[in-house]
């Protein structure tokens, strides 16, 4: 690791001290997430903290593999999207383990990947409910930014969110309902194909 980015990856991780919200750090640690360190700091504040990094690439990957909650969320932050190889995005999607860190990633990096929707429909289709939770956060942004998936893949989204919508997790049902609004927003005949194929009146 450049030594330059080291430097900075320790003065990052000391900053985090000033910043620390006990309340919030001591309730994500009762949701029993697997995070070493968890300072509990706001998504708002870490996007304040970016602004003096930039977008950088060595950078973010340093920052990632680090296994403290801010340390992620930043890293989504500073990572350049047009520098985010499908490979790199699937290896972070297979990383995250907790809710909030997907949230989190969709909204700040993922959904800014150029071509991202053909891997959405990969992490929709995966047995692993994070993965389907990033796939369809994604595919919500997508959708309210205007994305029309073309027939193939909007009866493949449906089938599979068809499923997520029943499944036990409450947190993959709502990622998946908000997608299936956004769906439906695109357009008539995308509203139709989802009140049909979900036996469900949108609106």
């Amino acid at each position: 690791m450049n030594n330059d980015i080291e430097e900075l990856v320790k003065s990052i991780k000391r900053s985090f001290r000033m910043h620390m919200n006990g309340v919030t750090s001591q309730s994500i640690r009762e949701k029993n997430t697997n995070y070493k360190i968890n300072w509990g700091i706001s998504n708002l504040e870490l996007k304040e903290m970016a602004k003096d990094y930039g977008k950088n690439q060595q950078l973010a990957l340093q920052l990632w593999n680090e296994d403290i909650r801010e340390c992620k969320i930043l890293a989504t932050l500073i990572m350049p999207s047009n520098e985010m190889t499908p490979e790199i995005a699937d290896e972070w999607v297979g990383q995250i383990e907790t809710q909030d860190l997907a949230e989190f990633a969709a909204f700040n990096l993922f959904q800014h990947i150029k071509d991202v929707q053909f891997l959405t429909f990969k992490w929709i289709a995966s047995e692993r409910i994070i993965s389907q939770l990033i796939g369809y956060q994604t595919l919500s942004r997508l959708f309210l930014n205007g994305f029309l998936p073309n027939e193939i893949n909007s009866n493949q989204y449906l089938i599979l969110v068809s499923k997520a919508l029943v499944d036990e997790n409450i947190g993959l049902k709502h990622a998946a309902m908000n997608s299936v609004v956004r769906f439906s927003e695109l357009g008539q005949a995308y509203q139709k194909a989802a009140n049909e194929r979900l036996q469900t009146n949108f609106y």
